[in-house]
């Protein structure tokens, strides 16, 4: 699970540089205020799990949750197929 973990948290600090990137040179708000809320709620998760006791009767659904989440990047080269729930 630790190398899903951070290959989410790297795919969202690249997408919070691209949306940067977008918003600096495009001007791309309405990009930047619908995504970026997502991304930071994403992240979050990733910390809440990290930091959560494998035995908490929660880590499963959240592990479940995460892997979801993760297959929005399933075309990166990345990906590995055996992170889909």
């Amino acid at each position: 699970m630790d190398d899903l973990l951070k290959f989410l948290v790297a795919r969202i600090m690249d997408d919070n540089h691209a949306y940067a990137y977008v918003a600096e040179t495009l001007g791309g708000e309405a990009l930047l205020d619908s995504h970026l809320p997502m991304l930071d709620l994403t992240e979050q998760l990733v910390h809440e799990y990290r930091a959560m006791d494998p035995w908490d009767s929660r880590s499963a659904g959240l592990a479940y949750a995460l892997r979801i989440l993760a297959q929005s990047y399933a075309e990166h080269p990345a990906y590995r197929q055996q992170w889909r729930p």
